[in-house]
Parts: structure tokens; sequence; C-alpha cells
């Protein structure tokens, strides 16, 4: 009789473990949605345009996976960036070729940054050929920014915590 006492503390403790990482993980991802809620973003057709819907994350920003060359990226939209916009590190794991420095006006000042070309960008059905962007060797981080060089290829439109990226056809 003992020897069963013991086998059921054992399994109460080891039920209780798993709960407790089962619980860890399901929060972790709640956790995640709630940072970066457009990982699988998706497309719509609406008329003759494609659109995709962004949720606003938890800091107010709108991030998205999408991809370079296939090569899956983070974004952060940025009406505010000329470029598309790439860390130096990123832009070698994607074997982007930086070209012509020039200077470039950021929120830390005046910085030297190298133009690219970026031959397809996706972000869920939305695709832009032939892309300007820029490598930014003071960049840290894998998330590149998204900007006009692509954003004034489409219409945005923010209400109420989404932001919608519509390209007509």
């Amino acid at each position: 009789m003992a020897g069963m006492t013991q086998l059921g503390k054992g399994m109460m403790i080891a039920g209780c473990l798993l709960f407790i990482g089962l619980m860890t993980l399901w929060f972790g991802e709640v956790e995640r949605d709630r940072d970066f809620p457009n990982r699988s973003p998706t497309s719509t057709i609406e008329g003759d345009a494609r659109a995709v819907y962004l949720k606003q994350g938890r800091q107010g920003h709108y991030t998205v996976t999408g991809y370079i060359d296939r090569e899956p990226i983070l974004f952060l939209v940025d009406t505010g960036a000329t470029d598309v916009v790439i860390p130096e590190g990123v832009a070698r794991r994607l074997n982007l070729q930086p070209g012509r420095a020039r200077r470039a006006n950021t929120a830390n000042g005046v910085i030297t940054v190298y133009e690219t070309q970026i031959k397809t960008l996706e972000i869920a059905s939305l695709t832009f050929n032939n892309v300007r962007g820029s490598i930014n060797p003071g960049m840290r981080g894998e998330a590149a920014l998204l900007g006009m060089s692509v954003l004034r290829q489409v219409e945005l439109e923010q209400s109420q915590g989404t932001l919608i990226l519509r390209k007509r056809q």
C-alpha cells in the first residue's frame, strides 16, 4: 500500500509539471501573438484589389512576416522610411549586394547606407518586383523597415488598430 501512495504522489507531481509546462507554452504563444499578431498574414480579394489586414501590435506598431527573394523576414511598417531598409546582417543572409553608398537622415542622425535591389518582396499574396532597398550597417536585429519604396504601391487605410494594405491589380 505504501508503494501505491508513492506512485500516486509521483503521478500527481508529474501531472502538475506537465500542466505547468503546457500552460507556459500556451501563454508564451499568446504573448507572441500580442507582440507579433501578423506572423502568418493572409490576403483577400476586394473587387480589383488584393488586401492584407494587419493588426496593431501591443506597442502600437504594425509588423508583418513577409519574404525577400523567398526568404522569410519580419517587417516593421514605416511610412517615414524612404526605402525598404535592411540590417546589414540580414542583407548578408539574403545575399543582397551593397551598391553605391549614400547618406540618409534617420531619427538617430545622418548615417551611411548602401543601395541594393530586391528582386521580389512578398507579403501574403501582394508581390513587389525590383524594389529599391537600403542596407543599414548600424541597424541591429532581424527586422527590416517596410518603407515607401513598397508602400507607395499600395493604398493604406488605418482604423481602430487595423492597417489595410490594398494593391490594385
